[in-house]
């Protein structure tokens, strides 16, 4: 979803930067800390998975293809039960986005989080971790911030720090992490978003 939001708003060098930058830093954290021995920072817990209504492939009924469809019909729906779950969110960007572009001053901007301020980058990394972005919110903002001069790596920093953590999500990241663990992932998020929004100011 976030790299069809991106191609959409962004295009093509700007999404596959942005792709490979966070596959790679995921990683290499994850083997950083798998080396340090971070094995400990995890609590015992047992985590199942499946749909909830416990529809698997093994309960379809039919051939192969006969199940095969069904499987597809399956995912539409569901799809579109995720659609429908983001499009509020697309269209409340769509509104504070479209805000931004009219009332807030384009030099305002450019002059405290253009690619000129070295500090805009880690600044707007640090502010988004205790935030609770939702990423296809903050995407069509975006957009409008980069078109009224805000760095491209102001924002990726920005969203990044949003969607890798926040204080929902920390809040539930401690029934499965120690403390240890919950600073090493925090600091994880905030060093990728900086590093990347740095990169991204150089590239895009």
């Amino acid at each position: 979803a976030i790299l069809t939001l991106m191609l959409a708003f962004f295009g093509v060098r700007a999404t596959l930067v942005y792709a490979v930058l966070t596959f790679l830093f995921a990683v290499l954290m994850g083997l950083v800390l798998d080396k340090a021995g971070f094995q400990s920072q995890v609590k015992r817990v047992s985590v199942r998975g499946g749909r909830e209504d416990g529809l698997t492939w093994e309960k379809l009924e039919g051939t192969f293809w006969q199940k095969q469809w069904q499987a597809v019909k399956i995912a539409f729906k569901d799809s579109f039960g995720l659609f429908r779950g983001v499009f509020w969110f697309l269209l409340l960007g769509a509104g504070i986005g479209a805000f931004i572009h009219d009332f807030i001053p384009t030099e305002l901007l450019s002059e405290f989080a253009g690619a000129g301020n070295l500090w805009a980058v880690p600044l707007a990394s640090l502010v988004g971790i205790p935030m609770y972005i939702r990423t296809e919110t903050m995407i069509p903002i975006a957009g409008v911030l980069m078109a009224k001069g805000v760095a491209p790596g102001v924002m990726i920093a920005l969203i990044l720090g949003g969607a890798g953590a926040s204080i929902p999500e920390v809040s539930m990241l401690t029934s499965i992490f120690k403390k240890k663990m919950i600073v090493a992932f925090l600091a994880s998020v905030f060093s990728v978003a900086t590093i990347t929004g740095y990169i991204f100011n150089f590239i895009v």
